[in-house]
């Protein structure tokens, strides 16, 4: 009797695990994703889209979602099986040539890239100039160099970044900050499981994905290298410091940085150059992208222990800038400006009519304005001033800046 309780009760376990999972799942596909109208429209004008993320940010589920009114067919490029149907790769896709193909994880045959050319040329003279392929890639290093050697004038490209404030707002704005914008990290059922994704996402990256972008680098040397990061999120770049901590050259630490930014791990945020009689600080500042992959390699797992780390400040300040440089796409460029007097803008929106937004970042429920950002908005003349702030009331602190939270500034970004 009590074994077949015991049984029961583990049975009972299992179907609720399964059950999460699904509801995960269900709960993740639920979340509209900002990009979706983009990726839309681009399929619908373009023969190829190029759809571009790191892994786990939600690329397949989105094209699977969008592909379902294109009537798409999928191929997962590292599935053996699927390989093997592309073994003649021009003869199986000229017979779906009416079809959208999705083609995921396209870097690990990029001899399609050709064959791709010729196919697409060849539905133009017969009418057909859209909505042929959808290219998945986890990285723009690989994919961007081979598809824009064959596809030029025939390819768009997107990217999808993990989830970001837009995407979440019936979610607590502090677990998109703590555990990041990854779907399985951000969902998951408690803080020790999402921290323990993240962990694992890493030595996955680490050991399996990265050998697959360039050459053999040492697990062990990028860990060192993504800790140094975290370490010094939203620090100048100094690549001679990082090579003496790696016993490396300057140059092969550069190369290794490139890749993490090539990979979409990584942000460079240049700074600002103006010809304004000043010295200005020209290298850039350097991010892990995502907020939750900077508290893994922290090992910090919940946001109280958060709160007492020294990297808190950088922390939020790498995670508002990540969120608004994603919804303003390829719409706005994003740099920062620093001066040797101490005039600094955390973020700089430069918009294509070449009007600037200022934007201060404070995690404080009552900012101060610092002589610092006066200075700068002096020097630079930004047509909008904002100070992004950890309260969600939207108030005025001077004539021309506005306190804000992230998720308004982050709409208004979007909209622009």
């Amino acid at each position: 009797m009590f074994q077949n309780l015991a049984q029961q009760g583990f049975a009972w376990r299992v179907a609720f695990i399964l059950a999460f999972v699904e509801l995960k799942s269900i709960i993740a596909r639920m979340i509209e994703r900002a990009l979706a109208r983009r990726l839309k429209d681009a399929i619908a004008h373009t023969p190829a889209v190029a759809l571009l993320g790191p892994r786990q940010a939600g690329k397949t589920t989105l094209a699977l979602e969008v592909g379902r009114g294109f009537n798409a067919l999928y191929l997962d490029l590292e599935s053996e099986q699927d390989r093997a149907r592309l073994a003649q790769p021009e003869l199986y896709l000229a017979d779906h040539q009416d079809t959208l193909v999705i083609l995921d994880e396209v870097h690990r045959a990029p001899g399609l890239f050709p064959v791709l050319r010729g196919l697409i040329d060849r539905a133009r003279r017969s009418g057909r100039t859209a909505s042929q392929y959808l290219l998945l890639g986890s990285a723009s290093l690989d994919l961007l160099k081979q598809s824009g050697e064959s596809l030029a004038g025939r390819i768009a490209y997107l990217e999808l970044a993990p989830f970001n404030v837009l995407e979440t707002p019936n979610l607590p704005a502090d677990d998109l900050w703590v555990r990041g914008g990854f779907p399985d990290s951000l969902l998951a059922s408690n803080a020790a499981r999402s921290l323990r994704w993240r962990q694992d996402f890493i030595r996955t990256y680490l050991e399996r994905d990265i050998p697959q972008f360039g050459p053999r680098i040492a697990a062990e040397t990028l860990r060192r290298l993504w800790g140094m990061l975290a370490h010094h999120q939203g620090g100048l770049l100094n690549a001679a410091q990082f090579a003496r901590n790696l016993g490396v050259d300057a140059k092969t630490a550069a190369s290794y940085l490139d890749l993490l930014v090539d990979l979409l791990i990584a942000r460079r945020l240049p700074a600002w150059h103006a010809n304004i009689g000043k010295r200005l600080v020209k290298s850039p500042k350097v991010y892990v992208r995502d907020s939750g992959l900077v508290h893994a390699l922290l090992n910090i797992p919940d946001k109280e222990t958060l709160l007492a780390h020294p990297v808190v400040g950088q922390s939020w300040e790498g995670s508002i800038i990540e969120n608004l440089l994603v919804c303003a796409a390829d719409k706005a460029q994003g740099y920062f400006y620093r001066t040797s007097g101490g005039a600094e803008i955390d973020l700089l929106l430069v918009w294509p009519d070449g009007s600037l937004w200022a934007v201060e970042i404070k995690r404080s429920l009552s900012p101060k304005v610092e002589r610092g950002f006066h200075a700068a908005c002096e020097d630079l003349a930004p047509a909008r001033k904002f100070v992004v702030y950890a309260g969600q009331e939207r108030y005025r602190l001077a004539p021309d800046i506005e306190a804000i939270s992230l998720a308004e500034l982050a709409a208004e970004v979007f909209a622009a």
